[in-house]
């Protein structure tokens, strides 16, 4: 059956979440598709950062770490965020960027399985979690081994020499989701400890850290959350390993007392020993505003919208765009599908610098990956349905071979 707009119109006249697109500034004339690389901007957020530095900051000065509680804003914010992916209070900090969580998270973890070599993860996997751990290894200069395999061969990688299975949730270029509980329990089987990357997952699908007995975990804040562009990262340490876990990074914030300044390091307890250096206050305020709206929502509702996009964004692609060359890399099994549609196509960066150039924002991730973010909170189904069109008329009349798209930006 042919996939109208006015079906669409419909479905978005029902939408339980619609009211939310209005507590975002989302420009006119703009299908945004590309939620999970930056987050739209809530319109509270500039009032909130306002607030921070004129009052907190500008009239306050420095008795704000004490006045605004400043210093208790990554423990704070890292409580609310715990609720968006299964953690309980105490198990999850804003701090840092993902890059050096993973660094911490990673030398944390072979320090408590010293009799083992390797740490395993997908050759898919984001390439800063790659990186990190090539150079820690290399720091480390102790024979370990980064071993990669595909999603497919996780399971029969996941031998007993084997210290962390570091695993993206949701894998950034297709959109395909593991099974966090039954991968975490394989892992446990073989004495592994589990690290989960949740960069395209928290705030986009639902996540319970604690139901799958996960370890260990980190993510970013301005993706689904929409904590503003390079917004705090977080991390995740199960209350169970909080006591033995020794991260790398030993700074002054995570010491026991951090204002006795004692000249020796003595790590505080719980989940503080992960601090590092003295908290982003500014991006922390922002942060916070994306995950109180986020916590607003309901995530078995935002689920059900995401799938739905996802469904409707495969199927008009097929009716519409079939003749174009096209090929979804996205599971089409709606179980095993994060927040996002992949398409992989020969011109890919061309066709996306036109789709953009006609209002539709999604992104291009090499070599050939067109990649639609698909947020709940703020995208319509009847955005979708115009989306497709637009790709359709972009290929149909070979819009996309202007030499103008064909030139590579810094950022793509």
């Amino acid at each position: 059956m042919t996939i109208t707009r006015e079906d669409c119109v419909a479905r978005d006249a029902a939408d339980p979440l619609a009211p939310f697109r209005e507590r975002f500034a989302l420009p006119d004339g703009v299908i945004y598709l590309d939620g999970n690389s930056l987050g739209a901007l809530p319109r509270t957020t500039a009032a909130r950062v306002a607030q921070v530095v004129e009052e907190e900051w500008g009239r306050h000065l420095i008795t704000s770490w004490n006045r605004h509680d400043w210093i208790d804003l990554p423990h704070r914010i890292g409580d609310k965020l715990g609720r968006l992916i299964g953690a309980t209070p105490g198990e999850a900090i804003v701090a840092d960027s993902t890059s050096v969580n993973l660094y911490k998270m990673l030398s944390g973890a072979l320090a408590l399985r010293p009799e083992r070599r390797v740490i395993l993860s997908e050759v898919g996997n984001f390439p800063t979690d790659l990186y990190i751990a090539e150079g820690l290894i290399e720091q480390l200069g102790r024979g370990h081994e980064l071993r990669t395999v595909t999603a497919d061969e996780v399971p029969d990688a996941l031998g007993d020499d084997v210290a962390v299975a570091m695993l993206t949730h949701v894998n950034y270029r297709t959109g395909r989701m593991y099974d966090m509980a039954a991968t975490t329990a394989l892992a446990h089987r073989h004495g592994a400890l589990m690290l989960w990357d949740l960069a395209h997952s928290a705030g986009a699908v639902p996540v319970d850290l604690g139901a799958a007995n996960a370890d260990l975990a980190v993510g970013c804040g301005y993706k689904y959350l929409n904590g503003g562009p390079g917004a705090p990262a977080f991390l995740y340490i199960a209350q169970r390993l909080q006591d033995s876990f020794r991260q790398p990074l030993s700074g002054w914030l995570g010491h026991a007392v951090p204002f006795a300044f004692d000249p020796h390091y003595r790590p505080a307890e719980g989940i503080r020993r992960a601090m590092v250096g003295t908290p982003p206050v500014i991006s922390l305020a922002a942060l916070e505003v994306g995950i109180d709206l986020m916590l607003e929502a309901d995530m078995a509702a935002l689920r059900t919208k995401s799938l739905a996009l996802g469904d409707l964004f495969i199927a008009l692609a097929e009716q519409e765009c079939g003749p174009f060359g096209f090929e979804m890399v996205s599971p089409r099994d709606r179980a095993m599908r994060g927040s996002q549609v992949s398409l992989v196509h020969a011109q890919g960066y061309a066709i996306m610098q036109a789709l953009i150039a006609r209002g539709v924002i999604g992104d291009f991730r090499a070599p050939d990956i067109l990649r639609f973010g698909l947020t709940p909170l703020y995208l319509g189904y009847a955005e979708i349905w115009d989306a497709v069109r637009i790709l359709k008329d972009v290929m149909t009349t070979g819009a996309w071979d202007h030499p103008d798209f064909h030139r590579r930006a810094a950022v793509t």
